[in-house]
């Protein structure tokens, strides 16, 4: 299975058309966009990123749908883990934190 997760272009860094600087839920991730060229990128516009590429571009109403899911997904998994311990599931199981999301545009 791959997944892909959505990224707001803050700038293509001037030492390589190749490069850019994105936000990816609040946090600032320099990644290649190389395969994205041909399109052309501007800051404010989406990216679908897959390890480290920028794959496509995304609509806004994508890009928010995307990171809905994927939060929906988080929180379901620390919905799982929360009531497995109530149940007093052996072993321990870290549930991962959630972070804020950040609008950049």
């Amino acid at each position: 299975m791959c997944l892909g997760i959505a990224g707001q272009v803050l700038e293509v860094l001037p030492h390589s058309k190749d490069l850019a600087r994105v936000n990816v839920f609040g946090a600032e991730r320099t990644i290649n966009v190389g395969l994205l060229a041909k399109d052309g990128l501007r800051p404010g516009e989406w990216v679908l990123i897959h390890v480290g590429f920028a794959i496509a571009k995304m609509t806004d109403e994508e890009a928010r749908a995307s990171m809905d899911f994927l939060e929906a997904m988080g929180a379901a998994f620390i919905h799982e883990i929360t009531a497995a311990r109530e149940d007093g599931a052996d072993g321990e199981v870290a549930a991962p934190a959630l972070t804020q999301r950040k609008n950049v545009s």
